[in-house]
């Protein structure tokens, strides 16, 4: 079971930068290079706004089910998108992987919280966590060796004995007992929240690119979103079964934990985004030093991660994620020394510090939500939590993206510009660092798991 959650995170991870490095071969195929970001977008978009439905659809209808169809989604978008004869076929099937993940990624975090104990549960954590690590840098080489070396189709078609082989071991080991015989749907809440959440997703995706911030679209997109979430939280208070619950923004627990997570999303995205651009740009190493750099931040973290459970058995989850914090918060001050004189290694050696921190962040602000709550509910408060890092990881898209522009002021070949420009963006980096400390210090102390109950 283990290996069939990993190989259904693997899916959702990989197909996340695997097409990056296909681009040219893409658009060399089939057109369409004005509108390529789309094939990002669309994606990061589609899995991030379903997230928190399909939490709600696993907690009614069990997790087996909605992984299942998510994975099934996933294979049809990854059929169609090899099939693909025009880019806006791709974008959509591009469309249609994204819902597929929006499915996956939180139902199987689930399983994890139903499968282990809370002791158990770090270590899985950190087995999770490489998976994403190792993607992050397999992921980009799978898609130029199958553009140069076969067809970049494949690096859709790929995916579907791997989804075959996922599926097949899901659906023969992993048993549940769902207690809902007649779970009622809420239609309404599903539709505005999903489409307020595109909406501001979307406006912050394409903030400063295809609309100006200021522009009447984008104001226009940004507070319909606004207004379709308001209308979201009147109509969720006299529901049966609210698609997301509202107690789950006024418990301090769940609250501290998302917030966490939206700053995890945000710090990684900036890092992932700027740190090779930098090491390129501004230190002169080449695309694999640059990479190594970067690498370091997903080494450490999974590394951590597995040992996070020994340090919050022992301190409990609060002072667990006090330490990675406060790890976080030094690694993100260290950036601040790096210029143009600094040396990859030292860059590595920062990121490594970060990834080291993060490791001991993520487990324990996961399993404490997970804990605090019934089966009933634990696909609703994982989704939450895996949403709040999307939002995070969009919102650091915008900012980081006007912060690094206004300084570029469109020259992103100057080593000069380049370093002051990464070095704004590392106090971006560092105020939500602090953030993050914030948010960890109003988890409940004393916190720490019964050792018995953990078992």
């Amino acid at each position: 079971m283990l290996a069939a959650v990993m190989l259904s995170t693997a899916l959702v991870a990989i197909d996340s930068t695997i097409i990056a490095t296909a681009v040219p071969s893409i658009v060399a195929d089939i057109g369409g290079f004005a509108e390529f970001p789309w094939l990002f977008s669309t994606y990061l978009l589609a899995q991030a706004v379903s997230v928190p439905v399909f939490g709600k659809l696993a907690d009614l209808f069990g997790r087996k089910p909605v992984v299942l169809a998510g994975i099934a989604v996933f294979a049809l978008g990854s059929v169609g998108g090899g099939l693909a004869g025009s880019i806006g076929a791709l974008i959509a099937f591009r469309a249609v992987q994204g819902l597929g993940a929006g499915a996956i990624q939180p139902t199987t975090m689930t399983m994890i919280g139903d499968l282990y104990s809370v002791r158990e549960r770090a270590k899985v954590q950190g087995y999770i966590a490489s998976v994403w690590g190792i993607a992050s840098v397999l992921g980009p080489t799978l898609g130029g060796v199958f553009s140069e070396w076969v067809s970049w189709r494949w690096i859709f078609f790929i995916n579907i004995p791997l989804c075959l082989a996922a599926a097949v071991t899901i659906w023969r080991r992993f048993g549940e007992r769902v207690n809902r015989a007649h779970p009622a749907i809420d239609y309404r809440g599903a539709a505005l929240l999903t489409t307020g959440l595109t909406l501001i997703i979307l406006g912050l995706l394409e903030g400063g690119q295809s609309w100006a911030w200021a522009s009447v679209p984008g104001i226009a997109v940004l507070g319909a979103g606004v207004a379709l979430l308001v209308a979201f939280g009147f109509a969720e208070r006299d529901v049966a079964e609210p698609v997301l619950p509202l107690w789950v923004f006024r418990r301090r627990t769940l609250v501290a934990a998302g917030l966490t997570s939206f700053g995890i999303g945000a710090v990684l995205l900036g890092l992932t985004s700027y740190i090779p651009t930098y090491a390129q740009t501004a230190l002169g190493a080449s695309p694999l030093l640059a990479g190594f750099a970067l690498a370091t931040l997903l080494i450490g973290w999974p590394i951590a991660a597995s040992q996070s459970g020994k340090i919050y058995l022992r301190l409990g989850f609060r002072g667990c994620a006090l330490i990675g914090t406060a790890i976080v918060l030094a690694g993100s001050l260290l950036l601040l020394v790096l210029d143009q004189r600094s040396s990859v290694f030292t860059v590595g050696a920062v990121c490594l510090l970060i990834g080291l921190g993060m490791g001991l962040v993520g487990p324990p602000t996961v399993v404490v939500g997970q804990s605090s709550v019934g089966w009933e509910d634990r696909g609703v408060v994982t989704a939450n939590y895996v949403f709040m890092r999307s939002l995070g990881s969009a919102v650091g898209v915008a900012v980081f993206g006007a912060i690094a522009n206004a300084t570029l002021r469109g020259d992103g070949t100057d080593p000069v510009r380049m370093t002051t420009a990464v070095q704004h963006v590392f106090l971006g980096i560092i105020a939500l660092a602090v953030l993050m400390v914030a948010m960890v210090t109003l988890m409940p102390r004393g916190d720490r798991p019964d050792p018995a109950a953990a078992e």
